[in-house]
C-alpha cells in the first residue's frame, strides 16, 4: 500500500514537470488616439498645368529639299543667327548659276540696243531717216532694260532661294522639339525645330466650362510646383474664346516671372485666389487610422470607460492628401485610434499613448477638393464645430 502511494506521488510530480506553464497575460498596447471634430470644409479649386514659353515657334526652311545636316538638337541653347539646319543646295546654286547668265544675256542685248539707237540718233541728226525709225529703236532699247532688269530680279530671287536652303533661328531660346531628321526630303514650310523664346513664361492649364467664368484677365492665382517646395504668385493673362475641340475644356495662360520660373515643362498647380468655397462641416481622418475588414473600411474605437476598442465601420467620401474625409459613420467626441492599427483585436485593452511633449492640434480646417461640395452631399453635423486634436 505504502509503495502504491509513492509511485502515484511520483507519476503526479512527472505530469506536473510536463505540463506545459500558463500563458503570460498579453501586455496592454499603448495607442495614440485622436478625439473626432468637425470643421467647415475648405474647398480650394486646383488645377494641374505646365510651364511653357510665351513665345514658341515652329521653324521650317522656306524651299524643299533633302536635309543634309541638322546641327540644333533637343534641350541645346541656341542665339539668335544660329544655324539650326541645312538642305542640299546643288540645285539652286544651278539656278543661281542660269539665273546670272540670263543677265548676261539681258544685259548685252540692252548694250547693243543701246549703240543702235545712239547711231540712229546721229542719222537722224543729220536728216539720213526718219523720225518714225528712231522712235522704233528707241522703243526696241526700252524692251531690252526692261529684259535686263527682269533678269536681275530673277537672279536675286534664284540667289535668295539658296539662302533659304541655310535654317537660321530668328530667336534665342531652347529646342523643344525636332521634327525632322538628315535624310528626309522635307516640303516648304514644315517643321523641322521648335524653339521656346527666352524670357517671360507661362502656366498653361485647362479649366471646365462651368469654372471658366470665375477666371478674369488679371486675376492673381497661386502657383504650386509640384517636384519643388515652393509657392510662386501669377496673373492671368489669357482665356481662351472658345473651347478645345477635343476635351471641351477652355484653355487659360498664366504669366509668371522668368527668372523664378520652374524649368519649361514641369508640373504645377495652379490655384486661383477666388475660387475659395467653405461648404458643410466634414470630418477627417488621417489614413494610418484607416483599416480594411473586407470590403469595408472601419476604425478603432476606444471605450474611455472600459479602454477597450471596438471596430466601427465608416464611409469614405474623399481623400485629401494624407487624410480622408468621412461621409458617415462617426460622430464629434469619439476616440479614434490613429496608429498601429493593425496589431488590435475587438475588446483588447489599451492604455492611450502620452508623449512628452506638446501635441498639435490636429487638421484645423483643412482644404477639402471640390468633389466633396460638387459631388459627395454630407449633412451638416449637430455637434458644434471643433478641431480634432490629439489626446492626451
Amino acid at each position: 500500500m505504502k509503495k502504491t502511494l509513492v509511485s502515484l506521488a511520483s507519476v503526479a510530480l512527472l505530469l506536473a514537470a510536463c505540463s506545459r506553464p500558463a500563458p503570460p497575460e498579453e501586455p496592454i498596447r499603448a495607442v495614440k488616439v485622436i478625439t473626432v471634430g468637425a470643421s467647415a470644409a475648405v474647398t480650394n479649386r486646383e488645377y494641374a498645368g505646365e510651364v511653357r514659353a510665351q513665345v514658341e515657334s515652329r521653324l521650317g526652311f522656306r524651299v524643299g529639299g533633302k536635309l543634309i545636316k541638322r546641327q540644333a538638337e533637343l534641350g541645346q541653347h541656341v542665339n539668335a543667327g544660329q544655324v539650326l539646319a541645312q538642305l542640299d543646295p546643288q540645285d539652286y546654286r544651278l539656278a543661281a548659276d542660269a539665273a546670272r547668265a540670263q543677265v548676261a544675256v539681258a544685259a548685252t542685248n540692252r548694250n547693243l540696243a543701246a549703240a543702235d539707237f545712239k547711231r540712229y540718233q546721229a542719222l537722224k541728226d543729220q536728216n539720213f531717216i526718219s523720225g518714225a525709225e528712231l522712235e522704233r529703236r528707241d522703243a526696241t532699247l526700252k524692251a531690252a532694260q526692261a529684259q535686263l532688269q527682269q533678269a536681275q530680279s530673277q537672279s536675286a530671287v534664284q540667289g535668295n532661294q539658296t539662302d533659304y536652303a541655310v535654317l537660321k533661328a530668328d530667336v534665342s531660346g531652347v529646342v523643344t522639339a525636332v521634327e525632322a531628321e538628315p535624310g528626309q526630303v522635307v516640303a516648304a514650310g514644315a517643321p523641322v525645330v521648335r524653339i521656346a523664346a527666352d524670357g517671360v513664361r507661362d502656366v498653361v492649364f485647362s479649366v471646365p466650362e462651368d469654372k471658366v467664368a470665375g477666371l478674369k484677365v488679371g486675376a492673381p492665382v497661386r502657383i504650386r510646383v509640384w517636384a519643388q517646395d515652393a509657392e510662386l504668385q501669377g496673373r492671368v493673362r489669357e482665356v481662351a474664346a472658345s473651347s478645345d475641340p477635343v476635351t471641351r475644356t477652355y484653355p487659360v495662360k498664366v504669366s509668371i516671372d522668368s527668372k523664378a520660373a520652374p524649368p519649361l515643362g514641369a508640373t504645377v498647380y495652379v490655384i486661383p485666389d477666388a475660387s475659395a468655397v467653405v461648404g458643410a462641416p466634414v470630418i477627417k481622418l488621417p489614413t494610418s487610422a484607416l483599416r480594411q475588414d473586407g470590403q469595408t473600411t472601419t476604425v478603432w474605437v476606444l471605450d474611455k470607460a472600459s479602454m477597450t476598442v471596438r471596430s466601427q465601420p465608416i464611409r469614405i467620401a474623399t481623400a485629401d492628401g494624407n487624410d480622408v474625409v468621412v461621409a458617415s459613420g462617426l460622430t464629434p467626441g469619439m476616440l479614434v485610434v490613429s496608429a498601429g492599427v493593425h496589431v488590435l483585436s475587438p475588446g483588447q485593452k489599451v492604455s492611450i499613448y502620452a508623449s512628452n511633449r506638446a501635441v498639435a492640434q490636429y487638421g484645423r480646417a483643412q482644404s477639402a477638393p471640390d468633389s466633396i461640395a460638387k459631388t459627395i452631399a454630407i449633412p451638416a453635423l449637430a455637434a458644434p464645430a471643433a478641431s480634432a486634436v490629439q489626446a492626451k
